[in-house]
């Protein structure tokens, strides 16, 4: 019988957490940038159609915050590596559980917020 435990296997999945959380970061960054190119191509499409709108502007601030939101879920991804890390090698594991429910508020807070932009922005057309 093996007493030890799989180290290995913890590590691993230790990693393959980190890259769960950097392929969603990489993600939110991408979804802030066509966040903000939309916004672009709507004033675009509003000045050609002879109309004034500021609704670009708006799409640009939302834009650059999920994409601020993604650079700061990757430093959060280095660093619960980095802790995961030294309390897998200390034998001292603690579940993530602040990290955890701050981020899941901050995504479901984007999401109402993108929510009442898509009504407002309804309204306009």
């Amino acid at each position: 019988m093996n007493d030890k435990p799989d180290r290995a296997g913890d590590h691993l999945a230790n990693e393959r957490t980190f890259l769960a959380w950097v392929r969603t970061s990489i993600s939110v960054v991408v979804f802030g940038f066509v966040v903000a190119k939309f916004g672009f191509f709507l004033r675009e499409l509003m000045h050609i159609g002879g109309q004034a709108t500021s609704e670009g502007r708006l799409s640009l601030i939302m834009g650059v915050a999920f994409m601020a939101m993604g650079v700061f879920m990757a430093l959060v991804a280095v660093w619960r590596y980095r802790v995961t890390l030294k309390r897998l090698e200390s034998g001292q594991f603690e579940p993530a559980r602040g990290v955890i429910v701050f981020l899941g508020l901050i995504t479901a807070l984007f999401g109402v917020i993108l929510a009442v932009y898509l009504v407002i922005t309804a309204r306009a057309f």
